[in-house]
């Protein structure tokens, strides 16, 4: 008797490949354009006053006078660059407001964290009215704070110095620092804390091992702000850096806007090289900017 074996045929047809999936994208509304033609005019406003300096800046002031401020220059003038240049010795001014701004914002940052791990973490007594106090003070116009400022500043001896400004603004950036990062902070997961209380860490290691690194895209962000805000001040850097040599940026345009022998185009000249540093500073940091806003969007 003999038995036969069943081989596999190997004619059989072969399975067919998946398909892919074509995804419809959704197709865009009148609502849709709408926004979207809102948003470009929106920032053709937001861009039009930078374009306009940049514009009159390399313009010479004969085709200011001939064409106005919106005619593209007959040739490449940089006279207003260089005067402006030479006559406020725009290096030492750039080096103040950078030396002034950056330690305002580290500092700033610093105490921020402090006090908010006190308010927040540690949940210190009357936490809600500190917090309130800290707001207020951050509310108060900077006017109503000058004379007592002046005179404290006078009798320490720290009048027209740098420091009397980085004084100033730390403890104002810091207040607003305090009363964000303490909301934040009042929400930190307690399970965290614990597990790190449990491996024997205390709470200043808690502090610099825990809790500031998963809160480094907000301290980023913080660093940030305070950086440009400190930059673009001017009323109190105005009262008290008397001196030429301490002088800001933004004091130092300022003081040469009601100089006669200053043109529109020197003066346009000016403000774009006050722009510059900040927008240079805001490109380096935006992708820092944009994970610290959209860090909680996303668990």
């Amino acid at each position: 008797m003999s038995t036969t074996i069943d081989r596999p045929r190997t004619d059989a047809p072969a399975p067919a490949a998946p398909r892919k999936l074509k995804l419809q994208k959704p197709k865009k509304t009148v609502t849709d354009w709408v926004i979207l033609v809102v948003a470009v005019l929106i920032g053709v406003g937001i861009a039009f006053p930078f374009l306009l300096i940049l514009l009159n800046s390399f313009k010479s002031p004969a085709d200011y006078n001939s064409g106005g401020p919106l005619q593209l220059p007959t040739s490449f003038y940089t006279d207003g660059i260089v005067n402006f240049w030479n006559r406020v010795n725009f290096p030492e001014k750039l080096w103040n407001s950078i030396f002034i701004s950056g330690v305002v914002s580290i500092l700033a940052v610093i105490i921020s964290v402090l006090n908010a791990y006190a308010l927040g973490i540690g949940r210190v007594k009357a936490r809600t009215w500190i917090i309130v106090l800290f707001l207020l003070a951050n509310m108060l116009p900077q006017e109503s704070l000058l004379y007592p400022l002046y005179f404290m500043f006078k009798q320490v001896g720290l009048y027209d110095n740098v420091w009397s400004v980085i004084i100033i603004f730390t403890v104002i950036q810091s207040a607003f620092g305090t009363y964000l990062l303490s909301s934040v902070y009042g929400t930190f997961p307690k399970e965290v804390l614990e597990a790190a209380s449990l491996d024997g860490a205390g709470r200043w290691r808690i502090l610099w091992r825990v809790v500031v690194p998963i809160s480094r895209p907000t301290l980023s962000v913080l660093l940030i702000f305070f950086f440009i805000w400190t930059w673009n001040e001017f009323l109190i850097p105005l009262t008290f850096l008397v001196s030429n040599d301490n002088q800001t940026v933004p004091v130092a345009i300022s003081a040469l806007q009601g100089d006669r022998l200053m043109d529109v185009t020197t003066t346009s000249a000016s403000a774009l090289l006050g722009l510059i540093p900040t927008l240079v500073f805001f490109l380096i940091f935006q992708r820092t900017l944009t994970r610290g806003i959209t860090a909680g969007a996303v668990k």
